[in-house]
């Protein structure tokens, strides 16, 4: 039984050489350019190692994508557990996804170009959906317990509009050339504020034309999307 264990411990060790090592190789020569024998070279293994326990580039970029949630799931949860307004709670969620990922924007950001939902390596694949649908459990939480009142119709689109929104501007942070990426912190900033806003004022009796208007389009977009999710 020790063996096994010892044996399970050393694979496992193994395993996340080989994977910081394909990190550092992303980084340094970019996903597209890299390959799995400089990977292998990184790591001090045989070629065949890295293919035993990777067979491909896409699937060390899904073991970076399968513990990054891993690690940022309790880390905000425990944030949240502070956070009492849906402000609070956004800057907590998508802040906190850009400190983690800081060390790996650029990677992100070649990583951006597999953005059709067929490729498995985008976040809207069927490949991510386990990953994408615990992130949408955040803002659902997020929402829920900011007490945030909405049309009916409206407010169970609101956790995935959320989520695009935290895409987007990841999109833009990892091609944001400026110092320190601060047009994305402005970015940040200024629609956050304009959403806050949009929702204090998203019930006033003078807007419920544009609430049809507003559930119709989300119904006809995302509704069956949000029919799979609540399975």
């Amino acid at each position: 039984m020790m063996a096994i264990k010892a044996n399970a411990k050393k694979s496992e060790e193994t395993r996340t050489k080989i994977l910081e090592a394909a990190l550092a190789v992303f980084r340094e020569r970019g996903f597209s350019n890299a390959t799995m024998r400089e990977v292998a070279s990184q790591a001090q293994v045989a070629v065949g190692a890295a293919y035993y326990y990777f067979d491909s580039k896409d699937a060390i970029v899904m073991a970076f994508y399968e513990r990054a949630q891993n690690e940022i799931g309790p880390a905000i949860v425990t944030k949240l557990a502070e956070c009492k307004s849906l402000e609070a709670r956004l800057r907590c969620v998508i802040g906190y996804k850009f400190e983690y990922f800081s060390p790996n924007r650029k990677l992100l950001g070649a990583l951006s170009a597999h953005s059709d939902p067929l490729h498995p390596l985008s976040p809207f694949s069927a490949q991510t959906r386990a990953i994408r649908e615990e992130d949408l459990e955040r803002f659902e939480r997020a929402v829920h317990e900011s007490k945030v009142k909405l049309p009916r119709r409206i407010k169970p689109y609101l956790p995935r509009l959320l989520w695009l929104y935290q895409m987007g501007l990841i999109l833009h942070w990892v091609y944001d050339q400026s110092p320190g990426q601060r047009r994305t912190e402005v970015l940040f900033e200024k629609t956050l504020q304009m959403i806050l806003l949009l929702l204090r004022f998203a019930n006033l009796p003078i807007l419920l034309p544009l609430h049809r208007l507003v559930a119709d389009l989300l119904d006809s977009v995302y509704g069956e999307a949000l029919t799979e999710g609540s399975r």
